[in-house]
Parts: structure tokens; sequence; C-alpha cells
């Protein structure tokens, strides 16, 4: 048996799963995200350690017998994230997250090197690492002063499961200071944030072993010894993993938090101009890139705030069949945005609302918004040579058949919704541990999951929402220019 915990924003989630990735079964457990100021978001590392504790307990409790044949463990998590320890590992400050934008200026100022696109590949993002410690460095010096290590949001959890500092390919891609294409630290791109190679954790592939689970919390568990811990990997690199996009043609849509459109890619190609991130692949020999909005599920949990409305309700307001564009247009940068724009200061808002508007063609019009930032990020990733005509759909927003026929029809492809449910990341670390432990090859493990449904472009408005998108795009620097 294998365990694979995702890492999420919002909770962590375990998945048990047998040696051909079969689910046995499932825990979650949730905390909190804080927001102490504007466009700041934190998370306290011990929250993940107690979630672990608990989603352990749990899938002990559910499933006794099978829990003790654990074998491995694999790791997916939120990227970017900066948890510093000092040299005793213990947490200096909470983790800065990555949809935390304080560090724009930080960010603009290493973007300005030109040693970090030639050597990451990508655009210098707030919300990547990079820029954070550099804040960190600016505005608490004794904490600076202090870091022996920095570590992603998952590498902690790795270290507090076997007491060892790790970390892998496609989570430290996004981190400003991987040289991508190398697959390895820059010493010069560390040393431009007053850092040296002594500060970073040992580089793994996600599926190679990292050491062995520690005595202390195997003998909590009932776990048996010699239980092994995978590196992982960046929540999207491995819910790639679960999904079966592991190289060209391949892909998927995340309708999560965040929203992300992202292709396997054989070989490494980047366009940072494009604001497409560039990132290593969980797997040996393998890349990824990937356009990403930052609102995506987080769009429409702000309209049910807003209209004191569940999601699911909002979204039952609309119908089964699917509407014509509306022509209220909704700008979903409640958190500023990444592809195409690269702007931590652009802001969400509606245009074209009148008298007559009522609380389902808001809906509509967020939907239809999230839907048209995806396609921006289309764009942008066919710009680099990626390409595909079907996707999978993963994400607490393809449970809505609605959405994902509205996306189908804006990105005009085939969307498939795998039969086994919403298991992404979950499945993908778990994955990655089989095979990390058995030695298992990775093109037998990463297949796509069976298909419960394929959503195909409704024909008849393919048009309708092209031109729409036509007008959100051509019209975003006016919008922009208002704010």
């Amino acid at each position: 048996m294998f365990i694979g915990l995702d890492l999420g924003t919002s909770g962590l989630r375990a998945l048990l799963v047998d040696e051909a990735g079969r689910a046995v079964g499932e825990a979650d457990s949730s905390y909190d995200v804080e927001h102490p100021n504007v466009g700041w978001s934190e998370q306290d590392p011990r929250d993940w350690t107690m979630a672990c504790k608990t989603v352990m307990a749990r899938l002990r409790d559910a499933h006794p017998k099978t829990f003790g044949a654990v074998r491995g463990i694999g790791i997916s998590g939120h990227m970017h994230g900066a948890t510093l320890l000092d040299q005793k590992g213990t947490v200096l400050r909470p983790c800065i997250l990555w949809n935390d934008t304080r560090s724009h200026v930080e960010a603009a100022a290493l973007d300005a090197m030109p040693m970090f696109c030639a050597l990451t590949g990508n655009i210098v993002f707030p919300g990547f690492t990079a820029p954070k410690i550099n804040w960190v460095a600016k505005h608490e010096p004794e904490v600076f002063a202090k870091t022996a290590m920095v570590l992603l949001p998952k590498d902690y959890m790795s270290f507090w499961l076997t007491g060892i500092y790790s970390a892998d390919m496609s989570d430290s891609a996004g981190t400003s200071w991987l040289d991508v294409g190398a697959r390895d630290w820059s010493d010069d791109l560390l040393a431009a944030t007053g850092l040296t190679r002594s500060q970073m954790p040992k580089l793994f592939e996600g599926s190679q072993v990292v050491g062995e689970l520690r005595q202390v919390i195997a003998g909590e568990y009932g776990l048996p010894s010699g239980v092994q811990v995978v590196a992982g990997g960046g929540d999207n690199a491995v819910a790639a993993c679960g999904i079966g996009a592991m190289s060209e043609g391949t892909g998927f849509v995340s309708l999560g938090t965040s929203g992300v459109l992202l292709a396997g890619r054989d070989g490494f190609s980047p366009m940072a101009g494009s604001a497409v991130h560039t990132f290593c692949h969980a797997v040996p020999d393998q890349w990824y890139q990937m356009g990403v909005v930052l609102a995506a599920t987080d769009s429409l949990n702000w309209l049910s705030r807003i209209t004191g409305q569940s999601p699911a309700d909002l979204t039952a307001e609309l119908g089964d069949t699917l509407r014509a564009p509306t022509t209220v247009q909704f700008y979903p940068y409640l958190s500023g945005e990444r592809t195409p724009h690269n702007d931590s200061a652009v802001r969400a808002g509606f245009v074209g609302l009148d008298v007559a508007t009522d609380r389902a063609e808001m809906t509509q019009a967020v939907l239809q918004g999230v839907s048209f930032a995806l396609r921006d990020s289309l764009e942008a990733l066919r710009l680099t040579g990626a390409n595909f005509d079907t996707i999978l759909a993963i994400g607490g927003g393809a449970r809505s058949s609605y959405w994902v026929e509205m996306l189908a029809t804006v990105l005009n492809l085939k969307i498939e919704l795998p039969e086994q449910g919403d298991f992404g990341a979950a499945l993908g670390a778990a994955r990655l541990a089989i095979c990390g432990v058995t030695g298992a090859a990775v093109e037998d493990v990463m297949t796509k999951p069976p298909v419960a449904k394929t959503i195909v472009p409704n024909a008849a408005m393919v048009d309708s929402y092209r031109l729409r998108y036509d007008q959100f795009h051509d019209n975003f620097l006016a919008w922009k220019t208002i704010q």
C-alpha cells in the first residue's frame, strides 16, 4: 500500500492506494490562511503537520489492515511558499504563500537582471520564492539573519516526516533559484538574493526516495518500519502525474482556487515573455508548461460571500443548458494576475452592469470571465509550441457540468472528466511513491485514468463566445487604465 499526501492551500488530502494505484481510502483535514495585511497570505507550518496527524489517524482507523501494509509515501504541495528555518530546524516566521503579492517591488528588481530569465526560463513573479526572501531581508532583517534553510511547503512536510532537508525539481523550478534546463540550483541566482547553496535542501527527482519515515511517527500510527518517503513535487506537476499528462500533446485544466492550464513537454522550450511558466516535471527528463489564473473558483467563492448563496446554488440558478455569453464582463483579477499579464496590482471588477442585471447574470459573468482568462493562457501556451485538442478537467470547479461545457466552448477543446473523481495530485503523489519504492517505470504507472464523460464544445455558441472573448481580451488595457 502507498499514501499520497496533497498539501493544498486550504487543507490536506491523503489517499491510500494499492500497488496498482487503485484508491482504497481517503481522508481530509482543513486549515486556515491568514491575511495580516492587504495582499499578504500566510500559513503556520504547524497547521500542516497537525493536519497530517489527523489524516493519518483517520486512514488508520478506517482501514487498519491495509494501513499497516504501507510501504511508501509521496507528497504534493502548493508551490512558491517561503518556509524559513534556523540552524535547529525551528520555523522562524509564518510561511509566505504563493498568492502573497507583497514582494512585487523585489520581484521586478530581480526580473530586471537578465540572468534570471536566461537560467530559469521564467519571469520572476511576485508569488515566487526568491523575491519573498528579498522582502524578508529588507523588512525583517533579524529573521533573514537567522535563516539557515529555506524550504517549500511540501518539503517542510517531508522534513517533518523524515528529518531530512530535501526538495524536488518541479517545486524548486518555481523558486527563481533553479537552473531549470540543467535541473540544479544556480549559485549566481542564489547570490543575487543573499543566499548560498548551503541554505538550500538537497535536490531529488520527484520519484526518488528521500529517506525513511521517522520511527516515532511510524510507531504512533502503527506503520511498519522502513516506510520510504519520496521527494514528490509541486501540486500541478504531481496532478499531471495523477492524470497522465506527461509528454507532448497531453494536458489538463484545473478549476481550483487558482486556475491552471497545463501542457506536458518533452523538452525545455521556455518563452518567459508570454508569462507562461516553464518548469521541470516531477519525473526525470520531462518538463511542463502552464498558464496560471490566480482566482478561478476563488472568484465564484467571492461572489458567494457577497450574495450569501453557496457556489452550488449560484451555478444551479443558471440551469442545465449553456446560456449565450452575457454582455456583462467580469475581469477575475481579485489577487492580481499571472498569465499573460504578470500584474500584481491589477484588480477585478464588472463592466456593463445595468438595472436589469440579476444575480444569475453576474454568476454567468464570473464563470465566463474565468474561462476567458484561461483562454488567455491557452493562447500564450500556443505561442510556445504547446498544442492539444483534448484535455482533462480536475479541481472543484470541474464538478459543475455547466462550467465545464462553457470552458470547452471558450477554449474550443474537448474536455474529459476522469472516472475516479478528483484525486488529482493525491493520486499523483501516491504514483510517485509507487515508482520510487518498487522501481516501476514511469510510463507504466503515470497512465491516463478511465474517462467518465467527454464534454465537447457547444458548436452553436463557439463563435459568440469567441467574439465576447475578443472583446474581453482587447479591452483589458482600457479596464486596467480606469482602475
